[in-house]
């Protein structure tokens, strides 16, 4: 088996990055979306299972929340598992069931401690194995009063399944067609609280959004980095944050 190289300095574990001064901080998204990508590549490239790759995302994803707690972000949402993903093999499905269920014993009194709120989105189905909802609920009650910053897990979680959900329920309340509207079927999705993300960030230089958040993200600013998400730190969202702020959102307006 390959040995496995020392990470590069920008990303050793022990640094904390700092705010990049030209950062403006006024100019803070409210709500910044990732989807982690790239943990089965990462090791495959070490020469490692791919479970290895989700196992070592685990620091990524709490280095990024701590950035985004440093920048004053409000609104974090992680697509942690897809409806999709249960077409993976079924060792690897066992393995990030089992994965996300320790993640929480293990983070959630940490994450409480920061004032951070944990929110689970998508299907709450017969596929997802009850001791993973009793941590998921577990969870949520916790750390339901905190605001300093709500972390959304998408957890078998389709942009396609949320739409349907949505329409579904209208229709067993009966919704008349008159009153079908944009603001009648956002009160019908998973969290309708929940703004509209502002960024959305894919690791791994893929540039698909592999039906994430489809409704919310109609006017989010995209970025794509080619770092794999295990190699994933708070800099590379702080200079995600940059490139938001190079750009002008219009939302289908001109400019003025």
């Amino acid at each position: 088996m390959p040995e496995t190289p020392p990470p590069p300095p920008d990303q050793d574990p022990g640094k904390v990055a700092e705010i990049p001064v030209e950062l403006d901080r006024s100019r803070i998204p409210t709500h910044v979306a990732c989807v982690m990508d790239g943990n089965g590549r990462w090791a495959n490239q070490r020469g490692l299972p791919r479970t290895e790759g989700h196992a070592a995302g685990e620091i990524a994803l709490v280095d990024a929340v701590d950035g985004a707690l440093a920048l004053g972000v409000k609104w974090l949402t992680m697509y942690a598992f897809s409806t999709e993903n249960w077409r993976r093999p079924a060792d690897e499905v066992r393995y990030l069931m089992g994965f996300n269920e320790s993640l929480l014993m293990r983070r959630r009194d940490e994450l409480n401690e920061k004032g951070v709120r944990i929110r689970f989105s998508g299907r709450r189905d017969w596929r997802v194995p009850r001791r993973v909802l009793k941590q998921m609920d577990e969870s949520a009650e916790l750390t339901k009063k905190n605001r300093r910053l709500t972390l959304t897990m998408a957890f078998n979680y389709g942009g396609r399944a949320e739409i349907i959900d949505a329409v579904k329920a209208m229709v067993a309340e009966g919704v008349a067609e008159k009153n079908v509207t944009e603001k009648a079927l956002r009160k019908h999705l998973y969290h309708p609280d929940m703004p509209d993300p502002d960024l959305v960030v894919r690791t791994s230089g893929e540039h698909r959004i592999s039906n994430y958040l489809l409704w919310e993200m109609a006017y989010s600013e995209l970025v794509f980095p080619e770092v794999l998400w295990p190699d994933f730190r708070r800099e590379h969202l702080y200079e995600a944050v940059l490139e938001f702020q190079r750009r002008e959102r219009r939302y289908g307006g001109l400019e003025t």
